[in-house]
């Protein structure tokens, strides 16, 4: 398809490399400007909490192994440059420096940013926040070097850089101002689950409590508890999640928790469309608002955001996957449950470390995780966006085969 426009993505990390990739698959051979903050060409996050953070991989996972394919696809990679504002009116953004860029259409990919603790001491060196390569190299030099690490943050952050410092013999201290880790996302269940895990391995697990500081001489030192208890520690890392990354378009696009698109990602802005991290879709799968902050939905959503970008009739309809490794805990979670009102099926023992997890509404599958059991996830998606009412007895039934129930429902 032959084209004079000029697509600009701010953002170069998966979802926007993605859509940069897919336009090209596309036959779109018009301009193609790729922004991204990072010094780096985009590159998938899920190691730099695992086997990255660990050593066990020299490089990161980049998205195109060939550092060429930028150049040779003719998509203008912009390393460490940022956008300052867009000006939709004009159909430009401003990038660092002042240039300003042209495009026809615009999406915006800028993922989100970790968020930062508010208590004295936050600022002192060796307080560390995981989120780029640069932040992982870090933390991997901290975790050679020995001693305790206090990871404040019992989130999946928190959990698989926990488990992966412990893995690698340091001292592991994780305080979460929850009764359990994971608690807001899993529930009490599998939260009591995943803190027995870390238990297991030696993690020391501090609940329901809360940091007043961290001090040190210069550098992090230590970490005060409400109450007065202190940890001494070699490094601090903070992962109480993350926010979404909106200035770009404050002003411009309708925004509130991430930047609101429709079901092609198109934003209130004319031209204008957002995906992955940043993005808040209206799903039409689950009939209302959903962002999702995983690597499947970066990987998913920017090919969408591409097609969409294309003048094509595309809808994001994904069903939510993300997976976690933690020791020799390995799990995939597909769907989207309510922890505190949906009915949870277990299938297995939870104790033996081989279960599924299954998440019912009147009748219907909302989630489904399973943990050390492999070739589930599929037929375990297809059952979730069947819509269809299912036997919670032939869940829990390890004799029923997952993909029996997912062709019984989808008449596959």
């Amino acid at each position: 398809m032959s084209s004079n426009e000029t697509f600009v993505i701010v953002g170069a990390g998966m979802a926007g490399g993605k859509a940069a990739e897919t336009l090209r698959e596309e036959g779109f051979d018009g301009r193609i400007v790729l922004v991204g903050a990072e010094a780096h060409r985009p590159y998938e996050r899920p190691p730099l909490s695992k086997d990255y953070l660990r050593g066990e991989s020299e490089s990161p996972a980049w998205l195109q192994e060939d550092e060429g394919w930028y150049a040779a696809n003719d998509v203008e990679l912009r390393a460490s440059t940022t956008v300052e504002s867009v000006d939709a009116g004009s159909g430009a953004v401003v990038v660092s420096g002042g240039e300003l860029l042209g495009y026809d259409r615009l999406l915006i990919a800028t993922g989100a940013e970790p968020r930062r603790i508010p208590v004295p001491g936050a600022d002192l060196e060796g307080v560390h926040v995981l989120r780029t390569v640069e932040d992982s190299d870090t933390l991997r030099g901290v975790i050679e070097g020995g001693g305790r690490l206090v990871v404040i943050g019992g989130g999946w952050i928190g959990c698989e850089a926990a488990a992966s410092a412990r893995q690698k013999g340091m001292d592991v201290t994780l305080i979460e101002s929850l009764e359990l880790p994971l608690l807001r996302v899993l529930g009490p269940d599998l939260g009591a689950f995943y803190r027995d895990v870390h238990q297991a391995q030696g993690v020391e697990m501090l609940l329901g409590a809360g940091v007043e500081a961290i001090e040190g001489s210069g550098r992090a030192e230590r970490v005060r508890l409400a109450g007065g208890r202190t940890i001494d520690c070699a490094a601090v890392l903070v992962g109480i999640g993350v926010a979404p990354r909106t200035a770009v378009v404050d002003g411009v696009a309708d925004v509130d928790n991430g930047i609101l698109v429709d079901a092609g990602l198109r934003t209130s802005a004319d031209g204008i469309l957002a995906c992955g991290d940043v993005a808040n879709v209206d799903h039409p799968l689950f009939g209302k608002r959903v962002r999702v902050e995983h690597w499947a939905n970066a990987l998913t959503q920017g090919p969408v955001a591409a097609q969409s970008m294309l003048g094509k009739d595309v809808s994001y309809d994904k069903v939510p996957y993300f997976f976690s490794d933690q020791y020799d805990v390995g799990m995939e979670y597909a769907g989207l449950h309510d922890p505190s009102s949906d009915e949870l099926v277990v299938r297995g023992d939870m104790g033996s470390g081989e279960f599924i997890a299954f998440w019912l509404r009147d009748g219907r599958l909302t989630a489904g995780m399973n943990v050390n059991v492999w070739d589930v996830s599929d037929p375990i998606q297809a059952i979730i966006a069947s819509g269809a009412t299912v036997d919670r007895k032939q869940l829990a039934d390890p004799d029923v085969e997952v993909e029996q129930i997912a062709s019984s429902v989808t008449g596959s």
